[in-house]
């Protein structure tokens, strides 16, 4: 199951350095793609906003 991002996301891209398979891409708030995404969950525990869950 891959994570998705809430529109609680502020945008600061810390998920973005986290991500080992680069599965987060920029734009009006950060989307992760779920096809690339392996549910590893360290974005989740990077992101300071608390925006970021299991879809």
């Amino acid at each position: 199951m891959a994570y998705k991002i809430s529109d609680a996301c502020v945008a600061c891209g810390a998920c973005v350095d986290v991500c080992p398979v680069e599965a987060i891409a920029e734009g009006d708030i950060y989307v992760i793609n779920p096809d690339i995404c392996i549910d590893c969950g360290a974005c989740a525990s990077e992101c300071p906003s608390g925006a970021i869950s299991p879809a």
